[in-house]
């Protein structure tokens, strides 16, 4: 028992060092990784901004295209080649047509990259519009369109989108007359509204017999968008198109949902060879009910449906101490009325009612009521059984004719020429940051693009990235719930611990030594002091049978001696008859009782020192094998 007490001491004294090591390493961690709290102000955003500088040195130089490209924008340089929109939204009060949302160029408020600066959309809840023109258009022939940019949400959003637009070619295109109606090819990026949250692909689609466009929508990721609009970082958002009709979404570099442009769009590119026929009517005699009463079903004789649902109960019995005169609720003594009443205006003013204070010790107030049951007689309304309606003939349907407007595009990838980008948006949130836009074919082109804007931003943020309290922290901010589990958590090791490491009460009474406290022995040393007990227990158990017959044989001699000098002595008392006898009966009698006790004697201390033997080798053992070695040579010598 000790010697557990001892290593759960010792094993509870190092699960305790290493947690104090373990919290002490993860407070410097979260002081090395702990960013200062930025307060932005307009006057003071460049001051700030130097405060949130990453903790590692990062060098940053504009991305350059490594291959063909469509279109780059790094908004290094400012706004240059950009069009603001001068024109107002259709449909709408003036006040609120017009574009006039303000855009700035400008370096992220956090994890922000010296030098890189990007597109923000400043305004609450105002339109903005603005464009520019492709290096050289995009026509949908055998190459793949890559469309990818940025997008960081500074103040999360509430409601608004982040969205481009790929604008068709047309020779009427003007960019300083963008708005929601300029016809576009396709748009892509994030939209949120609520708790609604979208990734938009949406392309518009000619339907080659009428000539109009339809926008076809791509089925919904299947991922949890929220934590890409509310964690403020920045995104990187990648379409893929491909001329074999395939598309794909990447947030981060990391697919987010693919599918066919034939087989995943809504509603579907081609539409369907047969149309039901808006002229064909159901017949009046059809007859759609699977079930009917039975017309040969007859109410019983003893179903009464006027029996009410609940009755008075007879037996019930008003409780003694009932307060039949005193009503549930009185006027409230200790209200005054108003100074401002006026009983012209108000009416004439009552106190407010309270409970009964003689009603909280009675068992009721009022008059008494006897209280309702249920009816066991009441049945209710009798209905005929249902019964299956051999006339039933299913569900009638229209039926089907060739669809008129039928056709089929097996390619369409093949769209509208591209030849400018945009972005037409109205937010309620501010702050919305866009950078390092890029129109391009090759997928390698992309990445290394990417990674030359993007993966710096990843870096700094990675950087300056809480520590993991902070992270829990904040989590059970937007869930409190977390902050049972974190007690638990908590709670749950400390309730071990106080459970092993507690000392127990002492329930042995022994007077443990000093010298007996037990000490680890090496394999060998113990076998060697086991030989050596051994050896001493069958040179002991030897010298004891020596012993115990060198005891005998003195016995024996003693006794023999005794007889001879008893007989002797009797000879020589036989001339007084009286004394002989007496004397001889005596010394008989005491020559008998010396022999006795003199075996008696030598047996006893031999049972004792058995028994002392045992006693002293059961506590030993239960310390260590040693010390009852070392107390048998004790007992030897």
């Amino acid at each position: 028992i000790t010697k557990m007490r001892f290593q759960w001491d010792w094993l509870c004294l190092g699960v305790l060092i290493i947690s104090s090591v373990t919290a002490e390493i993860e407070n410097e961690e979260n002081r090395d990784a702990d960013v200062e709290g930025e307060d932005f102000d307009m006057q003071s955003q460049e001051a700030e901004v130097e405060k949130d500088k990453p903790s590692i040195e990062i060098v940053y130089q504009t991305p350059k295209p490594t291959g063909e490209v469509y279109f780059t924008e790094t908004f290094d340089g400012g706004l240059s080649g950009w069009v603001l929109s001068k024109t107002r939204k259709e449909e709408m009060d003036d006040n609120i047509a017009k574009y006039d949302g303000r855009w700035e160029v400008e370096e992220l408020k956090e994890n922000a990259v010296p030098g890189d600066r990007g597109l923000v959309l400043k305004s609450v809840a105002k339109h903005h519009a603005i464009s520019a023109m492709l290096t050289k258009p995009f026509v949908f022939d055998n190459q793949p369109l890559i469309v990818q940019y940025e997008v960081n949400f500074q103040k999360g959003i509430d409601c608004g989108g982040a969205y481009i637009k790929l604008l068709s070619s047309s020779d009427d295109l003007n960019l300083e007359y963008f708005f929601d109606k300029t016809p576009y090819t396709i748009m892509f990026g994030p939209d949120k509204c609520g708790e609604d949250y979208k990734l938009h692909f949406i392309f518009r689609h000619k339907n080659p017999k009428t000539g109009e466009y339809d926008e076809k929508h791509a089925e919904r990721p299947d991922v949890d968008l929220k934590k890409f609009y509310l964690d403020k970082k920045t995104h990187l958002y990648t379409l893929v198109l491909k001329p074999d009709d395939t598309f794909e979404i990447l947030i981060d570099q990391t697919v987010v949902s693919k599918g066919s442009l034939l087989e995943n769009m809504v509603p579907p590119v081609n539409p369907s060879k047969e149309i039901e026929d808006p002229s064909d009517k159901k017949p009046d005699d059809w007859d759609e009910r699977p079930k009917i009463p039975d017309p040969n079903a007859v109410k019983p004789d003893d179903w009464d449906e006027d029996e009410p649902s609940k009755i008075e109960d007879p037996d019930a019995v008003k409780p003694e101490g009932w307060l039949d005169d005193e009503p549930e609720y009185v006027p409230d003594p200790n209200a005054k009325k108003p100074k401002d009443w006026d009983e012209e205006m108000d009416g004439e003013w009552e106190a407010p009612q309270i409970p009964n204070p003689k009603c909280e010790t009675a068992p009721g107030c009022g008059q008494w009521v006897r209280p309702v049951k249920n009816n066991p007689k009441y049945k209710g309304k009798w209905r005929a059984p249902l019964i299956d309606n051999p006339n039933y003939q299913g569900i009638w349907s229209p039926r089907k004719i060739s669809n008129p407007d039928y056709f089929e595009d097996l390619h369409p990838f093949k769209m509208t020429t591209v030849s400018a980008v945009g972005l037409e948006l109205w937010s309620m949130t501010s702050d919305i940051y866009f950078d390092n836009f890029i129109i391009c074919s090759e997928k390698e082109v992309a990445d290394h693009w990417a990674a030359d804007g993007w993966g710096l931003k990843k870096l700094a943020a990675s950087a300056n990235e809480p520590g993991m309290f902070s992270q829990l922290v904040t989590a059970a901010e937007d869930h409190p719930w977390l902050w049972v589990l974190y007690i638990l958590t908590l709670a749950l090791p400390v309730g071990l611990g106080v459970l092993f490491c507690w000392p127990a009460k002492k329930t042995d009474e022994y007077d443990f030594k000093k010298t007996d406290v037990s000490k680890q022995i090496r394999k060998g040393e113990l076998k060697q002091e086991r030989e050596e007990f051994e050896d001493d227990e069958i040179e002991e158990e030897k010298e004891n049978e020596d012993t115990a017959e060198d005891e005998r044989r003195e016995m024996e001699e003693t006794k023999r001696e005794l007889m001879k000098d008893t007989k002797k002595m009797g000879r020589e008392a036989s001339l007084s008859e009286d004394e002989g006898e007496g004397g001889e009966a005596v010394d008989d009698d005491e020559e008998e009782n010396e022999v006795a006790g003199a075996s008696q004697e030598g047996d006893m201390p031999n049972r004792s020192d058995s028994e002392d033997e045992k006693k002293e080798a059961d506590e030993g053992t239960r310390d260590h094998p040693l010390k009852s070695v070392r107390k048998r040579r004790v007992r030897k010598d």
